[in-house]
């Protein structure tokens, strides 16, 4: 009798190391297991290993689950049949399902997912050092099951889950609020152009360029802009961007009879289908703040700035000079405005 609860254990023990194992290598989210994985520690470093690849090392474990299961099953039912005799063969077999159910499945994988991570890096080493054991038998079972399970693979994660992810931390308290929302708005960058985020020509404020800074005195004193954009005979022909700072140290020196144009920088211009998340890469090489927007036919279709771009991200950004807080929403309204 002793014999047969030694085999009894021993099938239950190794069906159910398996079992949770396995569950454990499933559940370790990838992103944490890379981060781990920076530490250098071998059972990490074997832990990365076996998520990069799983297929082999989930299909070893998979074959010593069977070997315990199938094989064990045959032992405790030959034992049972010399302790208790053939007609308790029956009683035995269902019990030992009922057991390995129960022991060897249901409570190893709920273990095995809760306690994911430090399970993942207990069994990491030994996992690849039975992979290796196991390679010729394993390389034999991928080649015959190749045409059923080639076919595409798919990516660890995408836009939508990583935001739905910073949601249920929000919800939850892992990040906070405002984190959540700097997350969600990370991805509308790529999503809106510069059509989107420009302030129209309507509203622009320029400088003609063939006029004297005395002549442009009032307007360079009274504009609420860092940066003018400075035109030739019409809006669509940008002849650059002046400094409203350069522009007063001038006024200062006593230049008043110097062009607009004279101080004028070069000007940088982008079509209106440029995305966000390009224009923020465009001020950064460039060091400019403001870009002159390009309608299909080439005319001047408005100006976008380092700082509409990143309102994207964080909210609308009002200064104590601003009068109206959104000239876009202003001009939406115009246009829908019935005549």
């Amino acid at each position: 009798m002793t014999q047969l609860l030694i085999a009894v254990l021993i099938v239950l023990t190794g069906s159910a190391l398996c079992s949770s194992t396995e569950a454990a290598l499933f559940s370790v989210p990838l992103v944490r297991v890379r981060q781990l994985g920076e530490t250098r520690k071998p059972a990490a470093l074997a832990l990365l290993k076996i998520r990069q690849k799983m297929s082999r090392p989930i299909a070893t474990i998979v074959i010593l689950n069977n070997i315990a299961n199938i094989v064990g099953s045959i032992v405790v039912g030959d034992i049972a049949t010399q302790v208790l005799g053939s007609q308790w063969l029956g009683l035995v077999s269902g019990l030992l399902t009922f057991l390995v159910i129960i022991f060897a499945e249901i409570i190893p994988k709920t273990l095995g997912e809760r306690y994911a991570e430090w399970i993942g890096l207990l069994v990491a080493r030994p996992v690849l050092l039975l992979t290796r054991i196991f390679t010729p038998l394993v390389w034999c079972i991928e080649k015959l099951i190749a045409p059923i399970t080639r076919g595409r693979r798919y990516p660890v994660t995408n836009e939508a889950e990583i935001r739905l992810l910073a949601h249920i931390g929000s919800q939850e308290g892992i990040i906070n609020k405002r984190e959540s929302d700097m997350i969600q708005r990370v991805f509308r960058l790529n999503d809106l152009t510069a059509d989107d985020i420009m302030t129209p020509r309507v509203n622009l404020t320029y400088l003609h360029g063939d006029r004297t800074l005395g002549e442009a005195r009032s307007a360079i004193l009274t504009s609420q802009h860092s940066r003018i954009i400075v035109i030739g005979n019409s809006i669509d022909n940008i002849q650059g961007i002046v400094f409203k700072n350069e522009l007063l140290a001038a006024m200062v020196e006593g230049k008043y009879d110097q062009p607009i144009v004279s101080f004028a920088h070069e000007p940088q211009f982008v079509p209106q289908s440029t995305h966000a998340d390009r224009l923020l890469e465009v001020f950064q090489r460039t060091r400019r703040h403001l870009v002159v927007v390009l309608d299909e036919f080439g005319g001047t279709a408005g100006v976008v700035t380092l700082e509409d771009v990143l309102e994207v991200l964080t909210g609308e950004i009002v200064d104590e000079t601003d009068t109206v807080i959104d000239l876009r929403h202003v001009v939406r309204r115009r246009r829908q405005r019935p005549e």
